[in-house]
């Protein structure tokens, strides 16, 4: 049967962050700033590693693919919620909430793998630095990123053709700021006990199955650096220590709004606001400054710029 027959909602209306004016102007600044310093911040990572010949190793590869990715999960939400926080009523067409949810698991789904990778790529840096570049080689990397890639896009397929099929008849009203997948099918005019089992598992328990995968990992990582600590040991304990920092950002949140049974409204808005606003800007600082050869790097880069704008 045709989903115009099962469903008479065309559109959703958020409830956002707020109710008070003074509120979600303060929210609409601190959006705005973020989000231009999180697209500068991951686009000047991506232009760096590309155009600067002493970064293209394995590593900053894969951070590169990590910036990229974080570009495209800054402009899924962001734009819209400082959109809609200028406004009184806040709404979403159907095939647009849909997008939403696709690509909000799309790119988590990628950031997810490419997060796997990198601990792998440390993992083979300091228990196995004598191979690392056989191993680490220009097919291993590739095969990480299309990896990445596929299974991130299955992943956000799977949990689209779960919805689309859906029957809405009313209520419209979305208790979030976006289209948040476990909210959006209690809307549904049908029992979702089994779906709601399936986006957990499909969301949830992935989410915290790589979590501890990457916690196991990265503490044997630690242990083997600690027994053979040195000036290069030490260096890579500084670098490790940033992929935990970012790891930490990202699945937190992801951990909290998928499994736990009964969230509370305003601390899942502030963690999916943290999550959706904060980390992909995070990301750049957290690498950016505790890497000398990142930022001597991105002077080089800015400093090509700088002669090239004056020359033209």
């Amino acid at each position: 049967m045709d989903r115009a027959n099962h469903s008479v909602v065309s559109e959703f209306v958020f409830l956002g962050l707020s109710n008070s004016w003074e509120i979600q102007l303060v929210l609409f600044v601190f959006s705005c700033m973020f989000y231009v310093a999180s697209m500068m911040g991951n686009s000047l990572i991506v232009l760096t590693v590309t155009s600067d010949p002493h970064l293209h190793s394995p590593m900053y590869f894969l951070l590169a693919n990590l910036s990229f990715i974080d570009l495209g999960m800054s402009s899924v939400i962001s734009p819209k919620t400082m959109y809609d926080l200028l406004r009184n009523r806040k709404v979403i067409s159907f095939g647009s909430c849909i997008a939403q949810i696709f690509f909000i698991h799309a790119t988590g789904g990628v950031e997810m793998v490419l997060l796997i990778a990198m601990a792998f790529d440390r993992y083979v840096a300091i228990c196995k630095p004598l191979h690392y570049f056989t191993i680490m080689g220009p097919k291993m990397c590739i095969f990480l990123q299309v990896a990445a890639w596929i299974i991130g896009l299955t992943h956000s397929v799977i949990q689209l053709v779960s919805v689309m099929k859906l029957p809405f008849c009313g209520p419209n009203v979305i208790d979030s700021f976006y289209c948040d997948l476990p909210r959006f099918i209690k809307l549904a005019c049908i029992d979702i006990y089994r779906l709601e089992f399936m986006v957990t598992a499909n969301s949830g328990f992935i989410s915290l199955g790589s979590f501890f995968i990457l916690i196991i990992s990265y503490l044997f990582i630690l242990t083997t650096a600690w027994k053979h600590s040195s000036g290069g040991s030490s260096k890579a304990l500084s670098t490790l220590s940033t992929h935990i920092m970012v790891m930490i950002l990202f699945f937190g949140p992801c951990i909290f709004l998928y499994t736990w049974p009964h969230p509370s409204s305003h601390l899942d808005k502030f963690l999916a606001f943290f999550d959706a606003v904060l980390t992909p800007f995070l990301n750049p600082v957290i690498y950016t400054f505790r890497n000398k050869e990142m930022k001597m790097a991105m002077r080089r880069v800015c400093s090509q710029l700088i002669v090239n704008r004056r020359i033209s």
